[in-house]
């Protein structure tokens, strides 16, 4: 979860066009909105059927205390903890932690190591979107890969602990925690009946419900060449999650040569493809989040085989040529609105 100096410079992947108003004679519905700045992001939650802000109290407080458990840029976490403890001891940790590193790690085995949670030395090596970013030399990138390997983070359901077993490994939770905490806001507010609403996680955008005439909600997919709001369509969705990667996000540059975020836990560097960006659209935001680095790795033709093998989960590719790829599910709920872009399949 990496913090970003200035938040009015962050690129959000996704752009929220929810148009809840109704018709001429009718005003527009006002959502009861917050935004707090938690997880190293930009987050807005906005209620359309509520103006309990109570609601919202419980909402923060569930990301306040996620990210006190699981950041890894915060000393005295219990993340933290296991990975001071890589190659000494197991850690016993809340069931939160042990849920969202279960998860990743069953995500790293789906994906045979493409995504990689135990991927937190490059992630510091290279320390993109921080201060001191740089590109790293081969050797200190040939003596970080052998501290990047998920086989050898060892979980125990019966204690609820975790163990790296080589010291300096890291485990790095940027990818999917932002899922998590997504999906724990959309369980806070079905239980408190709101059915209307938006979460925004930096751009991991839960549209939670549908929109109060009943509609479902119209998420714009981000242009990658150009700037914040700028889409190339939407999707229209309820009860669903989009997440997105792309190289434009956060890059740092070196003799003319961009070098984006995401990076490669098999070669040390980032991933080479054809993919500006990728969105996932699932029913939980978690598997999105973790899918999104996924399959952005495998390129968009074993991408899409990939996305067609999984249940309930589609994605919108989009290529450094200005072309569109989508999944099968996709092409029913997306809609271009870019004549900058075709539809390639």
């Amino acid at each position: 979860m990496i913090k970003l100096k200035n938040i009015f410079i962050m690129f959000s992947l996704l752009v929220i066009t929810t148009f809840i108003g109704c018709n001429k004679s009718t005003s527009t519905t006002e959502p009861l909105s917050r935004t707090e700045l938690f997880m190293g992001t930009v987050i807005k939650i906005s209620l359309y059927d509520s103006n309990d802000s109570k609601i919202l109290d419980k909402a923060f407080d569930r990301i306040s205390e996620i990210e006190s458990l699981v950041s890894i840029n915060a000393t005295g976490t219990e993340l933290d903890e296991v990975n001071a403890s890589a190659g000494v001891k197991p850690v016993n940790v809340s069931s939160t932690t042990y849920e969202i590193v279960k998860k990743g790690l069953e995500y790293s085995k789906l994906s045979n190591g493409d995504f990689d949670i135990t991927i937190g030395p490059l992630v510091k090596l290279w320390s993109i979107g921080l201060e001191g970013a740089k590109v790293p030399t081969l050797e200190e990138i040939n003596t970080t890969l052998p501290l990047i390997d998920y086989n050898l983070l060892e979980l125990n359901s019966e204690n609820q602990s975790i163990f790296l077993k080589k010291k300096g490994m890291v485990i790095d939770l940027g990818s999917i925690a932002k899922g998590y905490a997504a999906d724990e806001v959309a369980r806070i507010l079905t239980e408190n009946n709101v059915n209307s609403a938006i979460i925004d996680l930096g751009g991991n955008i839960y549209a939670h419900g549908i929109k109060p005439s009943g509609a479902d909600w119209k998420i714009g997919i981000q242009n990658p060449f150009n700037n914040r709001g700028d889409i190339v369509g939407v999707v229209n969705i309820k009860n669903k999650t989009v997440v997105t990667s792309g190289i434009y996000e956060r890059f740092i540059e070196q003799d003319g040569v961009k070098y984006h975020h995401l990076l490669n836990p098999h070669t040390g560097y980032p991933f080479e493809n054809n993919i500006a960006g990728v969105s996932i659209i699932t029913d939980k935001s978690i598997d999105a989040d973790a899918l999104s680095t996924t399959v952005f790795a495998k390129g968009i033709e074993d991408g899409l085989a990939f996305v067609e093998s999984l249940p309930n989960v589609d994605a919108i590719f989009i290529s450094k040529d200005n072309k569109i790829y989508l999944s099968s599910g996709a092409k029913d709920i997306f809609n271009l609105t870019n004549e900058d872009f075709t539809i390639a399949n």
